[in-house]
């Protein structure tokens, strides 16, 4: 095991969630283990130039009875203070709210002590509130007096990162990260080089909604990147890593809050541990283009195990990036395979966007908090839709099926476009003597 730890240690003591398949976490892992897709029809639009009809949509997610949900468990100047703000939010800054609370809950924070200031926000993500800007810009072309007046600071990404704050009531650093599709990866790398190194006891980790806008949605799809040939009927089919029949991702909605804490900060106050972050490495392939790397993601892998003093052979289960893309899906498989050498025919390794579809700049955290539930039950997920497993994904993929296992490290992976390479590693707390 890892041979020595750094001084401030980090580990995952709340999480919140919200996707179609579920806004707290038991409704959330259930649907997983049970393979249930979150893909249906877009429900936002109906534009019939628009090439991809089909997503994972949260955009008639009704957060009025999400705050009624919460009110009993909020201390009321917390609740008034969420409620206030939510009243004016863009959906997806009004879901990064009730997420962290969510996570605040979960992480059992209420009438903890202590400095404020040393209590972070970090947001991973970037150009947020695609639909709600393209409304409000729609509406100025044809009256400009009838736009949101407070639209110059609604649209900011950083509200999200100050929203979320003002409900906590925290005064740390609050800030939003971007890293396409692996924001949420860097903003914990951010949040890991915040507590070891800037004092921080806490933080809130948000991976938000990207609120789709229908051209947000067909320039995608006129870029080859998204599934728009044989499944826009058959929707729970659409999303199908390692599927010979895949042909792009589906764009999905999907929100998750994860706290990180100090390791002896969570001790002093009993809480209860998820996982330790053993690691998270960052990396580019120093090109602009949206086409992965296997070297960049291998060199990712093995600088993390480096860097974490975590050997391969510690490593269960990989929770892959697994677009449901041609060329993404081989190539992971190609680096996993490289980075580990004799032991990845005995990895684990899931796609949970075979049922989430692709939640873009929020994916590693929502599968993050998808894969920690895994850790700590002892099953794994399948990788849905495979009907013909593609003779190029030669690792245990976990076709079709959930699959028992004890898990004592897991890597999560995650690719961004414009060669952005984020991959993480926590460990069972256990096995790294957390508890």
């Amino acid at each position: 095991m890892v041979s020595e730890f750094p001084a401030r240690r980090v580990v995952v003591t709340g999480m919140g969630i919200n996707t179609p398949l579920g806004d707290e976490l038991d409704s959330y892992y259930d649907g997983l283990i049970a393979g249930t897709s979150a893909i249906t029809k877009w429900k936002f639009f109906d534009h019939p130039g628009v090439y991809s009809r089909v997503g994972g949509d949260l955009s008639e997610y009704d957060v009025k009875a999400k705050l009624a949900r919460l009110r009993p468990h909020l201390p009321e100047s917390m609740f008034r203070r969420m409620r206030q703000l939510v009243k004016k939010a863009p959906m997806s800054t009004a879901i990064s709210m009730t997420c962290a609370a969510d996570a605040w809950l979960d992480a059992q924070l209420d009438g903890i002590e202590g400095d404020t200031t040393r209590r972070s926000v970090i947001v991973g993500g970037h150009n947020l509130n695609e639909r709600y800007t393209s409304r409000n810009f729609q509406t100025f072309l044809e009256e400009p007096d009838y736009i949101d007046s407070m639209s110059a600071l609604l649209m900011l990404d950083t509200d999200h990162a100050g929203s979320v704050s003002e409900v906590l009531g925290w005064h740390g650093a609050a800030f939003t990260v971007g890293g396409a599709c692996a924001s949420a990866n860097v903003a914990l790398r951010t949040v890991v080089d915040d507590i070891r190194h800037h004092g921080q006891d806490l933080a809130m980790l948000v991976g938000p909604v990207l609120d789709f806008s229908p051209m947000g949605v067909h320039s995608m799809a006129m870029m080859g990147a998204i599934a728009i040939e044989n499944f826009n009927d058959r929707p729970t089919e659409a999303s199908r890593p390692y599927d010979v029949r895949r042909e792009g991702f589906v764009p999905s909605h999907g929100a998750g809050a994860l706290v990180l804490e100090e390791l002896e900060h969570a001790r002093r106050r009993g809480a209860r541990i998820y996982a330790e972050v053993l690691g998270c490495v960052a990396t580019s392939d120093g090109c602009h283009q949206p086409s992965p790397s296997v070297e960049g993601q291998t060199r990712t892998i093995h600088r993390l195990f480096e860097e974490s003093r975590v050997a391969p052979e510690e490593i269960d289960f990989v929770s892959a990036h697994a677009t449901s893309t041609q060329l993404g899906d081989r190539c992971e498989i190609q680096a996993i395979g490289r980075a580990f050498g004799r032991h990845a025919p005995g990895l684990k390794i899931n796609a949970p966007k075979s049922m989430l579809g692709h939640t873009c700049w929020s994916a590693p955290a929502v599968e993050t908090i998808a894969a920690l539930l895994q850790l700590q039950r002892g099953k794994l997920h399948g990788s849905m839709n495979i009907e013909t497993l593609d003779p190029e994904i030669d690792l245990d993929v976990c076709a079709n099926q959930a699959t028992e296992l004890s898990v004592r490290v897991l890597l999560k992976n995650s690719f961004g476009f414009g060669g952005i390479n984020c991959c993480a590693l926590f460990g069972h707390p256990e096995y790294t003597n957390a508890v």
